[in-house]
């Protein structure tokens, strides 16, 4: 029931905001807008407030099919306008002001994202601190010498300048624009005990991925923050269980091998299989300060199409937590930027896409969003907060692409006006629409099958 709340509340607020922009800027423009819908369909409900702009007699609407809005203005293209109206109507404006009218839906959401991510960053957010976890063996962040335990100070793509680390989530941010940039980045480290710090970089531009997953972070080494070889919740029936671990129980050996911290010890449960087979492994752990040996005998799941360990028991305490907060100024610029370079991203993936860099499955539909939303609102309203500037942000720059059935689509027939002064012909127009749905339907229908896949393949 969460999930279904706080999706369709979320695709609500983004769909109300972007029609909102369009509708506020014709109002300001001069332009008669008769209808402000939020969903498609029946009516679920509709009302006229009676104190509105002069000229303006606007039906609000609220549609029985939430995926989607509109807002109609009068224009002679669509149906008869009255001479002393004719003024109002939307196609005898100035172009300027028409593109003014449609840029205005989609700016509206890279607004709302802004303002969404400057309050995540005045009200603070619990993130982990960036104490690096030892890393895989072989990986990036192996070759280059990090060894685990070490706290980023600081960080910055090579040839810029370095900014603070403020949590291990920042870390992640960097590092997954790098690699999808191709862009090597120092850290500055030190260990926790000394605080000396030690450049370290780790060369991105080689790793050549077109995916942002966690196969991605594998690759790098550091899919998550440093935490206690600690087991948590264990179970019941699982290969934890019928071991006899408990919640609470420090891992301190596993076979052979000195267990450092929670990342490690996720490793060699994974690795612990040889020629498609589990292998049972002697555990030594602490329980309330005394020393236990264990058998543990992992079982087999498929993973990326290869078997890998699993014993049914969360694995590493709860990392170090530390709060982020930002004054009113630097959380505003804060809120810009990371909108902006989201934006940027969102692009890049886009377009990577398109020339097939970058998998298309990447694309994520509703099933995904609203699995999303569900998650993000169970933990709390700071994480739904940014769920939701990251879906508005995505909305935002969808619209503007140049696909005619788009925003995007109607400012490039502008722009064709503005160059060549004539508008785009009929006959031309009719073409373009009909291409630009079946270009959006089937990148819905990729979309869909993703989530399909995701959730039941």
């Amino acid at each position: 029931m969460l999930t279904v709340i706080a999706f369709l509340f979320g695709l609500g607020l983004l769909i109300a905001v972007h029609e909102y922009g369009h509708y506020r800027v014709a109002v300001a423009c001069g332009v008669k807008v008769l209808r402000f819908s939020v969903g498609f369909g029946f009516p679920l409900v509709r009302w006229q407030p009676k104190a509105q702009k002069h000229g303006q007699t606007t039906e609000f609407v609220l549609g029985a099919f939430p995926l989607g809005g509109y807002v109609r203005m009068l224009d002679e293209r669509e149906g008869p306008v009255a001479p002393e109206e004719r003024h109002l109507a939307f196609n005898a404006k100035p172009l300027r002001l028409r593109a003014a009218i449609v840029a205005a839906g989609p700016l509206a959401n890279l607004l709302l994202a802004v303002l969404l991510y400057s309050v995540v960053n005045w009200s603070g957010v619990q993130e982990a601190k960036a104490v690096l976890a030892s890393p895989m063996s072989g990986s990036l962040a192996d070759r280059a010498g990090i060894r685990g335990g070490e706290w980023v100070q600081r960080a910055g793509f090579a040839g810029e300048a370095a900014d603070d680390i403020r949590s291990f989530e920042s870390l992640r941010w960097l590092m997954t624009r790098g690699a999808l940039d191709g862009r090597d980045i120092v850290l500055t480290l030190s260990a926790r005990s000394d605080g000396v710090g030690r450049e370290v970089v780790l060369p991105l531009a080689t790793l050549q991925t077109r995916d942002a997953d966690t196969q991605m972070f594998r690759r790098i080494g550091l899919p998550g923050p440093w935490t206690k070889p600690e087991i948590g919740d264990v179970l019941p029936g699982s290969p934890a269980a019928l071991a006899g671990l408990k919640q609470g129980d420090l891992v301190l050996r596993l076979g052979n091998q000195t267990v450092v911290d929670g990342q490690q010890l996720r490793e060699l449960i994974r690795s612990s299989v040889q020629a498609g087979q589990a292998v049972a492994s002697n555990w030594r752990i602490e329980r309330q300060g005394q020393v236990l040996d264990l058998a543990v005998r992992p079982e087999i799941k498929i993973e990326n199409g290869q078997g890998v360990g699993r014993i049914g028991a969360y694995v590493g305490a709860m990392p170090a937590m530390v709060t982020v907060r930002h004054g009113p100024l630097e959380g505003l610029w804060n809120g810009v930027t990371r909108t902006w370079e989201v934006s940027l991203l969102t692009l890049r993936m886009m377009g990577r896409m398109v020339v097939g860099e970058a998998s298309l499955t990447n694309l994520s539909g509703p099933l995904t969003i609203a699995d999303y939303a569900g998650k993000s609102a169970s933990l709390g309203w700071v994480q739904y907060l940014i769920f939701l500037s990251l879906i508005s942000v995505s909305l935002g720059v969808l619209n503007l692409l140049p696909l005619p059935v788009l925003d995007g689509g109607h400012l490039m027939y502008y722009l064709w006006e503005g160059i060549t002064g004539k508008s785009v012909p009929e006959v031309w127009m009719e073409r373009l629409q009909r291409g630009g749905v079946a270009l959006l339907m089937i990148m819905m229908s990729i979309a869909l099958f993703n989530d399909v896949t995701r959730f039941f393949g």
